[in-house]
């Protein structure tokens, strides 16, 4: 169950110092650890030049560099590896324009399939890269425990180059160059970037290298920052430091990208290029690229964001809208399900610190969707596995925050897991039919630890102050845009409002499936909270005309049909 408390007050200090700014601002900066102008500053104003950092700072980054100017002089083949997801494509869409831009055409673009290849390198792959005439490969999003993978490509004579961002393991592959900014003895300053990020470093590298030959304008990479933007959003890295700079400019080029496959699926979900938001990106944008490893070709992804064919974007935008509404069916289908035993389990038992299940039956590659429902509705670490292969059971988990999946992964006995990997709230397993029965025991046995070790598993979630409905207004919104995009490390603004009454409430959307709360101002206008998958009878209390009820919300403008509306979005009904 959650738990709310409202925040405390901030000291004087931190008013004082923040005095140039209205007083919900000053509040909110506190909140995220900035309590003077300077660093207030440089928060709301991200600046590309001052808020970037050198890409030499990065281990390895001059050998990196160095070999891929062989490899262009000399005109090596070179393969790109990226991941399958919304970091891993968006990433090798900014190395493949930099070497087109440059001039340099001997690459090939690969990326694994997600059910027949799986995560990371592959043996079968690596061979028919040593059949290609490939001397370097070069990974995005991926790469950093291949161990027996890269020693294979060094046996063919094909260097390798890492770029990736996840957590390492206690092997390090013996790669020709690994950049990733948590690897020891890195001193690179942001150790939390996202797999396209650190390929971005490494094209900034590549230019201040050697753009004397190249003679691209100044400034010219920061046309890739659409894409580096897109997957900073969608994997869900804190917004801090130069992951902000990352987004924030990210978002300043979507609006303005010239990338015919990007404008014609922003025209397929119908969301207006230029008011394009970091909610557009996660709710419709990110969705729509998975989809394309999750139910078919992840390659199709990769060629709508790559291509610069009006008719082929537009085939690509329609087919991975139709696979996505394909995909939001199965995995709906696959909750309900989920939720009736979670149901069932709870009959008289006492709520268990985290959610574990699974059935062979289920598709591991939708798991993730549904493990993301199912921690945001319970508030807890979320484990859910289904079969790929004959005896091999494979997962997804989540966790809102409050517990570190790895560090939780980490600490479960040896042999429970056959292999995992993934962040803090976000990650995937593997398990053997044997090990399967002890799974949930383990994990709950391994939260209690956590919980009386380190103090972590925290279930309370903050509220950054209480308002009147009559402070939902443009200038109170417009305040609270200055800390915008939100996203992981930089919250959206949450506010009680208590023992609000309400004016009307209906369901709406096809199935009604969607709830929408109306309540009066003074000045006798409505202003609305919407709910999307919400019912009204969910929440133990009748809602109804006339009915008080305290509301945890944050506050949004939508812009339907290009009008803007400001109203409030449900985030629980206490």
């Amino acid at each position: 169950m959650k738990k709310y408390s409202v925040r405390k007050e901030i000291p004087d200090s931190a008013r004082e110092n923040l005095e140039s700014y209205p007083e919900i601002l000053r509040r909110l900066l506190f909140y995220r650890g900035i309590e003077n102008n300077d660093d207030a500053e440089k928060f709301l104003n991200p600046d590309y030049d001052s808020g970037t950092h050198d890409p030499f700072l990065m281990k390895d980054m001059d050998k990196a560099v160095e070999r891929i100017l062989k490899a262009i002089e000399q005109n090596e083949k070179i393969i790109i590896y990226s991941d399958y997801d919304a970091d891993g494509i968006p990433g090798a869409v900014v190395l493949h324009d930099f070497f087109k831009k440059i001039g340099f055409n001997n690459f090939e673009n690969y990326i694994p399939h997600r059910h027949e290849e799986g995560f990371g390198l592959n043996m079968e792959a690596v061979e028919e890269f040593g059949k290609s005439g490939a001397k370097l490969l070069i990974t995005i999003d991926c790469g950093i425990a291949d161990v027996k993978e890269v020693e294979r490509l060094n046996e063919l004579g094909i260097d390798v180059i890492i770029t990736d961002h996840h957590e390492l393991g206690e092997k390090i592959p013996p790669a020709y160059a690994i950049l990733n900014s948590k690897q020891t003895e890195c001193f690179y300053p942001e150790k939390m970037l996202c797999g396209a990020g650190v390929v971005f470093k490494l094209v900034q590298a590549l230019i201040s290298k050697k753009n004397i030959d190249w003679q691209l304008k100044e400034g010219a990479e920061k046309w890739f920052l659409d894409m580096v933007g897109l997957a900073t959003l969608s994997d869900m890295v804190p917004l801090t430091g130069e992951n902000r700079v990352f987004a924030y400019y990210g978002l300043k080029v979507l609006r303005k990208s010239p990338r015919v496959g990007l404008m014609k699926l922003l025209r397929k979900i119908k969301v207006e290029q230029k008011n394009i938001t970091e909610d557009d990106i996660g709710f419709t944008i990110t969705p729509r690229i998975n989809a394309a490893s999750r139910m078919d070709a992840p390659m199709d992804a990769f060629r709508l964001l790559a291509t610069s064919d009006e008719t082929l974007a537009d085939e690509l935008s329609s087919h991975l809208n139709k696979i996505n509404d394909e995909r939001k069916g199965l995995v709906a289908s696959m909750v309900k399900e989920m939720k009736h035993i979670i149901s069932s389990r709870a009959d008289g038992a006492e709520k268990k610190e985290a959610i574990v299940m699974g059935n062979p039956k289920w598709k591991p590659s939708l798991l993730g969707l549904a493990a993301n429902t199912l921690m945001q509705e319970n508030f807890c670490p979320v484990f859910i596995w289904g079969r790929e292969g004959e005896n091999i059971l494979k997962g997804s988990c989540r966790s809102p925050g409050n517990v570190s999946l790895i560090n939780l992964m980490k600490s479960l006995p040896k042999g429970i897991l056959r292999d995992y990997g993934g962040h803090s709230m976000s990650g995937g397993f593997s398990v053997s039919h044997e090990k399967i029965h002890l799974l949930e025991e383990e994990i709950i046995s391994a939260l209690k630890k956590i919980k009386i070790e380190s103090g972590e598993f925290s279930q309370e979630i903050f509220i950054d102050k209480k308002l009147f409905v009559d402070d939902v207004n443009w200038e109170t919104y417009n305040i609270l845009e200055k800390l915008a995009p939100f996203g992981a490390g930089n919250p959206k603004p949450l506010f009680l409002f208590e023992k609000i009454e309400i004016a009307s409430v209906k369901n709406f959307g096809k199935e009604k499936n969607h709830l929408e709360i109306s309540f009066r101002k003074e000045d006798g206008k409505n202003i609305s909270a919407i709910g999307f998958f919400m019912k009204g009878d969910e929440w133990g209390i009748e809602l109804k005309e006339g009915e008080k009820i305290n509301l945890v919300a944050t506050m949004e403008k939508s812009m339907f049909r290009n009008f803007p509306e400001l109203r409030l979005r449900i985030v629980d009904i206490l």
